[in-house]
């Protein structure tokens, strides 16, 4: 059973960064897709970035610009650099491996991490 686990969630000010990593057990990272989710209070789930076992990585338009989504498959670890924050990037965020394998689709969830910005 895969597991992921989050970490550098946390109160940031405005306009501040954060990195949430995402360490990924199992020995199926490298043919899996990662993406990074967040869920605010009252609102749905929604994609925040995702990168594929290429590297193509794919953006929310709220985020582009300033989240950069990158993977280090020797560590099995993925990461979502966050910078100049707003208030509205409140949430918690969710790491997510999906792809296929023996023709079957997995989809893996992370417990989440908080993430508030605030003054």
């Amino acid at each position: 059973q895969v597991q992921l686990v989050e970490s550098g969630g946390g109160l940031v000010q405005p306009g501040g960064s954060l990195r949430l990593s995402c360490a990924a057990s199992g020995s199926i990272f490298i043919i899996s897709t990662m993406g990074w989710y967040r869920q605010a209070p009252g609102k749905q789930r929604e994609l925040v970035a995702s990168i594929t076992t290429g590297g193509r990585t794919d953006y929310a338009d709220s985020v582009k610009g300033r989240f950069t989504i990158s993977r280090d498959n020797s560590k099995n670890t993925v990461y979502l650099q966050m910078n100049s924050l707003k208030p509205e990037d409140t949430a918690v965020y969710y790491c997510n491996q999906r792809g296929r394998l023996l023709g079957k689709q997995f989809d893996y969830w992370g417990q989440g991490t908080q993430v508030t910005v605030s003054s």
